[in-house]
């Protein structure tokens, strides 16, 4: 779900009291303290939003918060904001995040969720001590193995080792996970795996166990292929070619990472951004916690084709994505954040922009998942101008948060940006230093499409993604080859600058003629939403009837359609390659015909 439902409902009050420590306290110290209410502040009879409060009610520094609770089958949480929020069956645990896990005498903290089901939190606890606070917190879990090393690779097997993680109380075992799933336990801090497939990639990681029974986070991942079989060659030329992949996909659309290799698109694509994290308060945030690393993947859903247990460190996407990487190592995979509806959050983190880009780093950095990014993307709609919302931070502010981003994930980290493609005179373009900005982001994922659309339910009729202008066309300077003149013009580099395609047409209905320019009394009837449809359903249901300015148009019967076809993406891409473009980005995968039809004709143009 993309918002919080806000339906006013009574407000349900459950106070559950927690007290205990973060480690075990000297004698001579004061034990910290404290505790935590449940609230319910709405239930709207489907679903419900659920609060926690944590409060330091001692003397001394809290340096970190776990709370836990139990739900009864049938209540779960579907998304939670300011925790991180994971599950283990009806288990429930929150970790704080990394900037609102210390809390002084006094202070306190909340976090809140999305839920289904009418079930109340039961047996709850603070970091591991009883709720009643009569009792002391067990010892804290242990820490990280080492990253595992491989050795004696084989057709079949390899070798694995890594160096010891360390606990107050004694590491008894360590879990060896292949791919995110366990595949060993050992006393050891060595496992040779067996059984393997000649010619394959495979992804490793290692975490430890105490005698207390408590698992401690995962190592770095180790990535192996075994000898033999053969070697599927990555992608040539050094043109980028990059698709979107939507984190709501695997609901509705039922698209998963997995029909990327179905698909044969992963075979032909360099890099992957992963929409969208959340911007909010200032920063960055997880968008969908269920999607990103929670979703249990079933074996024919798995890119590994082994199912997701409940114990795993790492599910959802984002084990997926590691997945996916492990068996496609010249692939990146970006994080972006914001999209339309969460670019609202910009304006605030423009205000401080080290801040904001110390929070995506902690947040893409995380242990859990650091492995899968290779990068950050930042999608604000729009800088110092007007989309969803309007921002009024000024044309320095997208400038200083790429360069706040840049120092803050370093050189060899890429940093990059969907923006604009408003190349009209005093339009998007020239609201924000996209100059200055280029020198700091790998590249600048140019939104070539949406230039045209039934939000003017009258029309004109007009190709949504035009490569140049032509007669009629309903505003001057929405085109491709302007936008990329006008970032030329104020000193972006051509290789910096990426072409974009849509997966999908925008359409009109009540149309009467056939070429482009004609009247509408709305939106054509959409799959997902109103004038708007993939391509691998309009490829059949309406085919092109011609074609203007590089881009496919179709009329059926009342409805009129455009959208790019493998033939008007070749052009583009011959276009691209002519004005030394960077390469091509698309949105998004699950718009494609099954075989990757659109993602091949980028990758053979290119």
């Amino acid at each position: 779900m993309r918002f919080r439902n806000r339906v006013a409902a009574g407000l349900v009050t459950l106070l559950l009291p927690f007290a205990g420590l973060v480690g075990l306290a000297s004698p001579a110290e004061a034990a910290p303290s404290a505790t935590a209410s449940y609230t319910k502040p709405q239930d709207w009879g489907t679903g419900f939003e659920g609060k926690w409060t944590v409060k330091n009610t001692g003397t001394t520094t809290l340096t970190s918060w776990t709370v836990e609770w139990d739900f009864p089958s049938g209540t779960s949480v579907t998304s939670a904001w300011d925790a991180d929020v994971t599950s283990a069956g009806t288990h429930w645990t929150a970790r704080n995040k990394s900037w609102n896990g210390t809390l002084a005498p006094g202070a306190s903290v909340s976090f809140g969720f999305n839920g289904t089901g009418s079930g109340s939190p039961a047996n709850c606890k603070l970091n591991g001590g009883s709720c009643d606070g009569t009792s002391v917190p067990g010892d804290a879990p242990p820490s990280a193995p080492g990253t595992p090393t491989a050795s004696s690779v084989t057709d079949t097997s390899v070798k694995l080792s890594w160096s010891a993680a360390t606990d107050d109380k004694g590491v008894k075992n360590y879990d060896v996970l292949r791919d995110g799933a366990k595949v060993a336990t050992v006393t050891t801090t060595s496992y040779t795996d067996t059984g393997l497939t000649a010619g394959t990639d495979y992804s490793y990681t290692v975490r430890a166990r105490d005698t207390a029974d408590q698992s401690g986070p995962v190592s770095g991942a180790r990535a192996v292929r075994t000898t033999g079989g053969t070697t599927e060659p990555p992608p040539t030329g050094d043109k980028v070619k990059l698709g979107y992949f939507t984190e709501w996909g695997i609901y509705g659309r039922n698209y998963n990472v997995k029909n990327l290799v179905t698909s044969g698109s992963a075979a032909k694509i360099t890099h992957i951004n992963y929409a969208f994290g959340n911007v909010t308060n200032g920063r960055c945030a997880i968008g969908d916690s269920f999607a990103d690393y929670d979703k249990a993947f079933t074996a024919d859903q798995s890119v590994s084709g082994v199912a997701d247990t409940w114990d795993q460190p790492l599910r959802g996407n984002f084990n997926q994505l590691r997945q996916l990487k492990a068996r496609y190592p010249h692939i990146k995979v970006l994080w972006s954040f914001g999209g339309w509806t969460w670019s609202g959050g910009f304006g605030q983190a423009a205000a401080n922009p080290a801040a904001f880009a110390r929070s995506c780093h902690d947040l893409v950095e995380d242990p859990r998942w650091a492995d899968v990014f290779d990068g950050i993307d930042i999608d604000w709609e729009y800088p110092n101008a007007c989309g969803l919302s309007c921002d009024t931070s000024g044309a320095a502010a997208f400038k200083n948060l790429m360069a706040a981003l840049r120092a803050e994930f370093g050189a060899n980290y890429l940093v990059t940006a969907a923006t604009t493609a408003d190349g009209s005179s005093g339009g998007k373009i020239d609201a924000a230093d996209y100059g200055g900005a280029a020198a700091y982001v790998n590249w600048y994922n140019v939104m070539t499409y949406d230039f045209f659309g039934a939000w003017a339910a009258q029309g004109p009729t007009a190709p949504h993604s035009p490569l140049t202008s032509y007669s009629g066309i309903p505003q001057a300077g929405f085109t491709t080859a302007d936008a990329m003149a006008k970032y030329k013009a104020k000193g972006v580099p051509a290789n910096k600058l990426l072409i974009g395609i849509g997966f999908y047409g925008r359409g009109w209905s009540g149309v009467t003629q056939d070429a482009p320019g004609g009247t509408a009394t709305g939106a054509a009837p959409g799959t997902y939403e109103q004038g708007i449809e993939d391509y691998k359903v309009l490829k059949t249901s309406c085919p092109p009837t011609g074609t203007i300015a590089g881009t496919a148009y179709a009329k059926c019967g009342g409805n009129w359609w455009s959208y790019d076809t493998p033939a008007t993406i070749a052009t583009k891409m011959n276009w691209a390659k002519n004005q030394g473009l960077g390469g091509a980005f698309f949105w998004e995968f699950s718009g494609d015909t099954a075989n990757g039809e659109l993602v091949n004709a980028i990758s053979n143009s290119l």
